[in-house]
């Protein structure tokens, strides 16, 4: 585990930076509202909405983004429990979390991996709004780092879970 302990110092060094500052109230009111965005209630108000303004391409979106779901979560699931990474305010004084987190464990970020699994089925099926997509979950996860629940490598490893069960999914489905 010594080839972790830089990762660690560089994560709570980052975390220590977005949040020792003396904007954190603002800050973490503003994170809190685009984290909201990331609860799940959304994907499915997008997928049901696509479905219902353009049954044939919106249906398709919905099983991709289903499938794409169920390939996602028993992962995060099994990679969170394994890992077993504490939160940055149960391993830092120094830190405050200004939300209580749904579950125990910070790695990977389900917020920021649901996020870019989204962002990237936008961006298949929607192209033109794939870059507000890839932007929108690019705030999440870093909202999730300023509300002092994540570190950074958190984010990129919820980032990198997403897009892959995006891709998956939507490679099984095309074939």
């Amino acid at each position: 585990m010594k080839t972790m302990q830089p990762i660690a110092r560089f994560d709570l060094a980052f975390s220590l930076l977005c949040l020792q500052h003396r904007f954190n109230l603002p800050v973490a009111r503003v994170s809190k509202a685009v984290s909201h965005t990331g609860d799940g209630h959304l994907y499915a108000v997008i997928g049901l909405l696509s479905w219902w303004f353009e049954p044939r391409a919106g249906q398709a979106f919905l099983m991709v983004g289903l499938l794409a779901f169920l390939i996602e979560l028993p992962i995060y699931w099994l990679v969170k429990n394994s890992f077993k990474r504490r939160r940055p305010a149960q391993i830092s004084h120094l830190l405050t979390s200004y939300i209580t987190p749904s579950d125990q464990y910070s790695l990977p970020s389900g917020h920021t991996a649901a996020a870019f699994l989204m962002a990237v089925l936008m961006d298949h099926f929607y192209p033109d709004l794939g870059v507000a997509c890839f932007a929108w979950a690019g705030l999440i996860g870093f909202s999730r780092i300023l509300l002092g629940v994540h570190f950074l490598t958190d984010i990129v490893l919820g980032a990198l879970l997403g897009v892959s069960c995006a891709l998956s999914a939507i490679y099984l489905m095309a074939g």
